[in-house]
């Protein structure tokens, strides 16, 4: 199947990956007591490590699109800019929550306004930008065991790049494969035990990326809604669920806790590396299921995601109910 791929995506995948690599290289030798993430009691690490991976991760990619004269919308541009700044400020001095919202709604607003206004109204740019508001932070609520977040960019947006090459387009298949790419370069540092983190600076701007990638395949009928939802659906679903039953108990949703199941798999013995390893298995199952039904009609891609969504709710009632040992918030 590789040799049937355009050169200019094997060569930018390439290049993402080695100018992410080394990247990733270098910034774990800067000790900076400022970009370390030291422990605390709702960690899942015990020493020291750095917290801006993302930017070597985003910096293989985004050079890569450079290189290649990718297109891409402006506002997607300037989207990825402003969240690459708040986050990596969050990361040094730890912005108020308010500020990193603020830039959030403008980013999430802009692309869509830009977008979507003209052609379907208010009501779907506003729906469209709450999910691209909370994708860009659910992937923040995921980045906290090892290698997880790295490899599940790299399932994602490598599935992004082969349904957009199966539809035609060589160039929105290049730019998300470099992506992929880039991450599998970040994910030689970071999985168990993991070197670096992504840190908000790459997990916030990989959120929105799954979001804006996602919304773009669709407009330009590459897939349908339903490809981007089932793809990243193992991520959505574990964040969903944990912001609802918090929200319910009245705690600060916003505040680091170790509630999500991801978290109570590690702490139960499972493991960083077993459950890195179980989440890439079922985010390649149910990636493979959403390229499937792409081409199918929508009732039974409706009927796909439904059957889902009940496996989800299945496995986190096994895991409520199974009342395996955790620490949540202390």
């Amino acid at each position: 199947m590789l040799l049937d791929f355009p050169l200019s995506i094997v060569a930018a995948s390439l290049l993402a990956f080695f100018v992410s690599y080394f990247s990733i290289v270098w910034l774990i030798k800067r000790k900076n007591a400022s970009v370390l993430d030291y422990p605390n009691s709702r960690s899942l690490h015990t020493v020291p490590v750095s917290r801006v991976g993302g930017v070597g991760l985003l910096f293989g990619a985004l050079s890569v699109w450079i290189a290649f004269s990718a297109v891409l919308p402006v506002p997607v541009w300037l989207g990825i800019i402003a969240l690459s700044v708040i986050s990596f400020a969050d990361d040094i001095w730890s912005m108020p929550v308010g500020y990193r919202l603020f830039v959030h709604t403008l980013t999430a607003l802009g692309f869509c306004i830009t977008l979507l206004l003209d052609a379907y109204g208010w009501l779907p740019v506003m729906i469209c930008a709450l999910a691209v508001i909370w994708t860009s932070n659910l992937f923040n609520f995921m980045d906290g065991s090892d290698g997880l977040a790295g490899g599940m960019v790299l399932v994602g947006f490598g599935y992004y790049g082969l349904a957009a090459y199966l539809s035609g387009n060589v160039n929105f298949a290049l730019v998300n494969f470099s992506l992929a790419a880039a991450s599998l370069g970040f994910l030689f540092h970071n999985f168990y035990p993991a070197r670096i983190f992504l840190g908000d600076v790459g997990a916030v701007p990989l959120g929105y990326f799954a979001a804006v990638m996602g919304l773009l395949g669709w407009i330009n009928d590459l897939w349908s809604l339903w490809l981007p939802l089932l793809i990243f659906s193992p991520f959505i679903a574990d964040a969903t669920a944990t912001l609802i039953k918090r929200s319910f108990r009245g705690e600060k949703i916003w505040m680091a806790h170790r509630e999500h199941y991801y978290q109570r798999m590690v702490q139960s013995g499972f493991g960083h590396r077993n459950t890195a390893l179980l989440g890439y298995g079922l985010m390649l199952i149910v990636g493979a299921c959403a390229l499937w039904v792409n081409n199918q009609d929508m009732n039974i891609q409706f009927m796909a995601a439904a059957i889902w969504g009940f496996i989800y709710l299945g496995l986190m009632l096994m895991a409520d109910l199974g009342k395996k040992p955790y620490s949540g918030d202390i």
